[in-house]
């Protein structure tokens, strides 16, 4: 049984969802939620396996919930929503949600989608996809502007490396690494060692 649960403020819309979800053989809702807050507090206590996450919820957003349950828990979250602009879904995404899917899909298609993430398969609603594979296009790739020893350390975070274990291995002082991270940050113009880390997969620096 796949385990989930179901964040929604809109109640129509949770218990909808619910009430077909529950219809399936292999599907066991074990907690649902109506704001970001309480949604994180559901999922860190039931440990699902998929989460159905809104976005825009009094209470908590989507994406602070998401950025929240992801700093412990193992789960697949599945952001389902009515919005596909650049300022929620991007960041929706660079939170740590798995999978991108708007309100207009069908209910077999949320079904489906929460089988794919608990083997490990994205679904990306088209237009989001659209618009992603545009912005990476568009994007100046910011790390060639970084050394050969830079973009080594660059890999090391995403792979979730600490300065010990990069030191380590690229055999230089800790005092040597924290020069690299700090001008990786600054040349990949982002605030900390997540974001960092988040561009090296994004640009596939990374295997996966």
């Amino acid at each position: 049984m796949i385990r989930v649960v179901v964040i929604d403020d809109h109640d129509v819309v949770r218990k909808g969802v619910i009430a077909y979800l529950s219809t399936e053989d292999d599907l066991d809702i074990v907690g649902e939620a109506s704001s970001g807050r309480d949604g994180a507090a559901v999922v860190k206590q039931q440990k699902p396996d998929v989460v159905l996450m809104d976005l825009i919820m009094e209470g908590g957003t989507g994406i602070e919930a998401t950025e929240e349950i992801m700093k412990t828990e193992e789960c697949r979250i599945i952001i389902l929503t009515s919005y596909y602009d650049d300022e929620k879904m991007f960041p929706a995404l660079e939170a740590g949600a798995f999978s991108y899917m708007l309100k207009t899909s069908s209910a077999d298609e949320i079904a489906d989608a929460i089988r794919k993430a608990y083997a490990g398969e994205n679904v990306i609603e088209p237009k989001v996809a659209t618009k992603m594979m545009s912005r990476f296009q568009k994007e100046k790739s910011l790390h060639d502007d970084l050394t050969k020893r830079e973009l080594e350390v660059l890999k090391c975070i995403g792979e979730g490396m600490t300065n010990q274990e990069i030191s380590d291995v690229l055999y230089i002082g800790i005092k040597t690494v924290k020069t690299h991270v700090s001008h990786v940050l600054s040349k990949l113009e982002v605030q900390d060692r997540t974001q960092a880390a988040v561009y090296a997969h994004r640009k596939g620096l990374v295997q996966a």
